[in-house]
């Protein structure tokens, strides 16, 4: 396995929304920036819904429009309708990600209808995105398992997809929104739905809720994913989902997949220590391994002597 993967960073979107304290404008600019230089090529950056569902990503148009531009930077936004679409085309977004879930209970507890009612109400957003020069992205949240429902057939998924196809989509990301999911049913959902969906792009999203994310993205991987979504410091989890806790920490992604030889082309150091940086900033809201432990090539010195135990 060498085959490269190509890593979307969600923090500043899925991370901070799940954050109730206030985080200053200013912080989220500083902490997106940092992001930018550690090598990603797409940012989600923000969410534009209404900011009485996400109040802490009310200042969407403001974060845009401080942050830093990179040419070959990407930067995604989340959006739930076309007012949302509207001010993604208007702050310079990039890519718009549509917000959808693949179960009723959860589609409405997120968005107030049922996943067909969503589906229907993305026509009008996809044709004001063809008059435009932004990209649109489908998700499927709790792909993997809901936590109202349990288990989500693949006839589902597959409904779903076909839906995004006859749109002109042409990426599609899998979130198991409250870490569900095992590396068998990953591969075998995966594998339907490549089969079935050959000309779509499959991402995963991933949440650690019960300490599956890497080895679910490694079950990705050898079924040809090859695009994931991670959050540096392991922030993230979904308002309206129970349990929903973080997502994958980019640098427990990163240091498991070039551990392996997959390259990233992220630097993990730079990544480090923006993990850093958010620590400081939110303290109690990091959960990573690397983080806490360190690189597996940081070694310690040896002892001087061999300590010698009395029996």
């Amino acid at each position: 396995m060498s085959d490269a993967v190509f890593l979307t960073e969600v923090c500043s979107r899925d991370g901070f929304q799940s954050i109730r304290e206030w985080i200053p404008t200013e912080v989220k600019v500083e902490i997106v920036n940092a992001l930018i230089d550690c090598g990603y090529k797409q940012v989600e950056v923000t969410s534009f819904v209404h900011p009485r569902a996400i109040p802490q990503l009310k200042d969407a148009d403001d974060v845009l429009a401080q942050v830093k531009r990179r040419d070959g930077v990407t930067f995604r936004a989340l959006v739930p309708n076309v007012r949302g679409l509207e001010r993604a085309i208007n702050a310079g977004v990039h890519k718009a990600k549509l917000m959808l879930s693949a179960s009723d209970s959860h589609s409405i507890s997120n968005a107030n209808c049922t996943t067909e009612e969503a589906l229907t109400q993305f026509e009008p957003l996809i044709e004001r995105a063809k008059e435009s020069d932004i990209e649109i992205a489908g998700s499927i949240s709790v792909a993997f398992g809901c936590p109202y429902e349990g288990d989500v057939p693949v006839e589902r998924l597959i409904m779903i997809c076909e839906r995004y196809a006859s749109f002109g989509i042409e990426e599609v990301s899998l979130a198991d929104t409250t870490g569900m999911a095992n590396p068998a049913q990953i591969k075998r959902t995966v594998r339907e739905l490549t089969q079935r969906f050959p000309q779509l792009v499959f991402t995963l999203h991933l949440h650690n809720t019960r300490g599956m994310a890497f080895a679910n993205a490694v079950a990705g991987y050898e079924e040809g994913i090859r695009h994931f979504d991670s959050s540096t410091g392991g922030l993230g989890g979904c308002p309206y989902a129970p349990g929903a806790s973080g997502n994958i920490a980019s640098e427990d992604l990163i240091h498991g997949f070039e551990a392996m030889g997959i390259p990233t082309n992220v630097s993990l150091d730079r990544v480090l220590e923006t993990a850093r940086l958010i620590q400081q900033h939110l303290p109690s809201h990091i959960d990573s391994f690397v983080l806490k432990a360190g690189k597996s090539s940081d070694l310690s010195e040896r002892p001087a002597e061999q300590v010698k135990v009395e029996s």
